[in-house]
């Protein structure tokens, strides 16, 4: 498999954009591979990935806000996707104790049976980097975690921006790849 031939890439100016473009094209390969897992279960991936977060607060409720910050996803409608999964029985959700005005959630005995039935196939997702050694993989989340960490707080725009790298990582952790 060939960049180049994939997509009919030609007309690349430097190495980090043909890198760059390789990235953005493996996300969206290794994404439509999730889509499938996770359609066959009727969740999204960002349904699944809210799952996971409530899952690791179990058995307390958290806010809209906390989960929202733990996304991997930021465009993601957070309560949208939560009223998704409140009607499906997977979470449970309630006006915030300290602050009415918020929404606290939590996921259901039915969400964790879902989690723990996905759990072996969302395991069968590391065959998708099967192909790469120890070393390399190792070598790959290095220069993974090189890319992001060029500056972690500004944009190529120069807007200021705050990540969240370890509920991410502990959510990522969770998906045991």
């Amino acid at each position: 498999m060939s960049l180049e031939k994939d997509i009919m890439l030609a007309d690349v100016r430097s190495e980090h954009q043909r890198a760059l473009i390789n990235i953005l094209y493996t996300y969206y390969y290794l994404v439509d591979q999730m889509n499938d897992l996770f359609k066959n279960n009727e969740v999204t991936r960002q349904q699944y990935n809210v799952l996971r977060i409530l899952k690791r607060h179990h058995p307390h409720h958290i806010s809209v806000n906390v989960i929202k910050r733990s996304m991997f996803d930021k465009m993601s409608d957070v309560s949208r996707i939560v009223e998704r999964l409140r009607i499906k029985g997977l979470v449970n959700r309630q006006s915030g104790q300290k602050d009415k005005r918020s929404v606290d959630v939590s996921i259901t005995d039915k969400g964790i049976e879902l989690l723990q039935i996905m759990d072996p196939q969302v395991d069968t997702l590391g065959k998708l980097l099967g192909n790469l050694t120890e070393p390399e993989t190792l070598m790959l989340n290095q220069l993974l975690d090189k890319i992001r960490s060029c500056d972690e707080t500004t944009h190529i725009s120069g807007s200021t921006h705050t990540h969240h790298s370890d509920e991410k990582i502990i959510t990522l952790a969770a998906l045991k790849l």
